[in-house]
């Protein structure tokens, strides 16, 4: 049960690290087609440049805790959400080699350009999919259901509000690395998509209470909704200051942590309605854990890596602290 539970919030953990990390990396592709003429598009891909790839080593980190921490889990939701997943390996796929080629183009950079923006964007729809199927829970003989199983009104709207939010985080980013045009620009879509993501986490959050009552009853019994309420008002409270950082260049800085925040915000009241559940009302983590000798193994690699994994990682972006200053030379 400890170590079942140590490695749910390493997974946690990592799940987290990855959105927040990888979720502006795709929120840059996203946001690609509005940033119109090279110059632009060349500021856009030197303020990653240094970090698109070490961003991905939380997503395979979390395959790999997922693969070996729980098995079961891992099966299930792989020959659950195989096509999505497919999907979005190919799309993320393409992306990486976008981002290669594309420095190295003259005539073919605008199809590379489209190749780094299709594959951001349907790699961060294919996550939401997968994330909003699994909020909403799926039948124990999903697989010989239907294929496409995953595929609802609800998956639709969280793969949409993923999409937002990786936008979101993105737009304050380049608010935080850019100067003048660039910087007034990424406030404009900061700000527009500030309120979207708004909307959608209140639209998503009523959606599942609403149509699930085994959440709905741990957010109202008693004085649960009391105790958790903290969650919803400091949520608009990071909005709020976020909203004020982005009109205001002297925390040009904030917005970004305040958006952080929010998804941080987010993904505990997630935690909080699927507790213990990897897959809901269907395999807990106690279930889904292997056995108590493979996560006594694992746990040498774990104190390892993870503490180096962080290590590099805030290296990588203290050395890279700086602004974007010009297009062709990056920091």
């Amino acid at each position: 049960m400890d170590l079942a539970f140590f490695y749910f919030l390493i997974l946690g953990f990592a799940i987290f690290m990855y959105v927040l990390l990888d979720g502006f990396d795709l929120g840059i592709g996203i946001l690609f087609p509005w940033f119109e003429g090279h110059e632009r598009r060349d500021h856009l891909m030197r303020s990653i440049s240094h970090v698109w790839d070490g961003n991905e080593t939380w997503l395979v980190f979390g395959g790999v805790i997922l693969f070996a921490a729980f098995p079961a889990a891992y099966s299930a939701i792989l020959s659950t959400f195989y096509l999505p997943i497919m999907i979005m390996l190919f799309a993320l796929i393409f992306r990486g080699v976008a981002f290669e080629y594309r420095f190295k183009s003259d005539r073919s950079k605008p199809w590379w350009d489209f190749a780094f923006s299709a594959g951001s964007t349907i790699a961060a729809f294919c996550q939401g999919i997968i994330l909003g199927a699994i909020v909403q829970g799926v039948p124990v003989n999903a697989i010989e259901l239907s294929s496409w199983i995953w595929l609802t009104p609800f998956s639709i709207l969280t793969g949409f509000s993923v999409m937002a939010g990786y936008a979101l985080l993105a737009a304050c980013y380049l608010y935080m690395k850019s100067r003048d045009d660039m910087q007034l620009l990424a406030s404009r879509f900061a700000k527009r998509l500030l309120l979207l993501i708004l909307i959608f986490m209140m639209a998503v959050s009523l959606w599942t209470v609403l149509s699930q009552e085994e959440i709905r009853h741990r957010w109202f019994d008693g004085i649960n909704f009391l105790l958790l309420s903290p969650l919803p008002i400091f949520s608009v409270i990071l909005g709020y200051v976020a909203w004020r950082g982005l009109t205001n260049i002297e925390h040009e800085s904030r917005p970004f942590w305040c958006v952080s925040g929010l998804f941080l915000l987010g993904f505990a009241g997630l935690v909080v309605s699927l507790f213990p559940y990897l897959i809901p009302r269907q395999l807990t983590f106690m279930e889904a854990a292997a056995p108590d000798s493979s996560l006594g193994f694992l746990l040498y690699g774990i104190c390892i890596f993870v503490p180096l994994i962080c290590a590099y990682t805030l290296w990588g972006y203290r050395v890279f602290s700086g602004k974007i200053e010009d297009y062709q030379e990056g920091y």
